[in-house]
């Protein structure tokens, strides 16, 4: 993240130093990188006294909001926590009169029984393979997605199309499967050229072609454990 703050503010000292002739420092700490995308963490804690904890997979004051185990063992994400979402996802279930129960009819009302109505969702859930439950879910119009691990990402029809996962030979591995270059641009697309080389194996390239050692002089490096 520090990385990718300097590189945004490196963008920005470029565009201002094109509008005034001067250069600047660019300044991008670890820790603030982090604080940049902490919402208003400090902010609730002075004025309202709250300290926000570990919450896993829950987002407090958004309910239901949650990841949720299914039938055949993996993980959905449901964020029904609008009203009008949270009715629809009642109906769904097969409870519509949930989105009318006092304890659940607002989102205020759901984070104050947050816990009993994950346990509700939570049941249903269960119930049903993770492909059945999504495909009911996006056709009632709730969002849902499932938790990827890195298999679902390989097999995922929408990561092939966008060709997001790339893949390079290995002299040992064969086929390397790695993120493709992002983000993406129109005119200048990045593309990935190679793996990480092994070590050592550019010496003879910069040793023999840039600094012009002969073979001789490069085995008696070798020799030498210097390279």
């Amino acid at each position: 993240m520090a990385a990718t703050f300097a590189c945004l503010g490196t963008l920005l000292a470029l565009w201002a130093r094109e509008r005034t002739g001067r250069g600047q420092v660019v300044d991008s700490a670890i820790y603030e990188a982090v604080f940049a995308l902490m919402e208003a963490e400090v902010a609730e804690w002075e004025l309202a006294g709250y300290q926000r904890q570990r919450t896993g997979s829950v987002l407090p004051g958004a309910v239901p909001s949650n990841a949720y185990r299914t039938a055949d063992g993996e993980e959905v994400l449901i964020a029904a926590n609008r009203d009008t979402v949270f009715a629809r996802l009642a109906e769904v279930m097969g409870r519509p009169a949930l989105a009318e129960d006092p304890r659940y009819e607002t989102n205020s009302a759901r984070a104050a029984h947050q816990e009993e109505l994950d346990g509700i969702v939570g049941a249903w859930a269960a119930t049903l393979p993770a492909e059945e439950l999504l495909a009911r879910l996006h056709e009632a119009g709730v969002p849902a997605g499932r938790v990827y691990q890195a298999k679902d990402m390989l097999a995922d029809p929408h990561y092939a199309a966008r060709e997001a996962i790339v893949r390079l030979a290995h002299p040992l591995l064969g086929s390397f499967p790695m993120p493709a270059p992002f983000p993406r641009l129109s005119a200048t697309p990045g593309r990935a050229r190679s793996l990480a080389p092994a070590l050592g194996e550019h010496n003879e390239e910069v040793w023999g072609g840039l600094l012009g050692l002969s073979a001789s002089e490069l085995a008696e490096l070798a020799k030498a454990g210097v390279i």
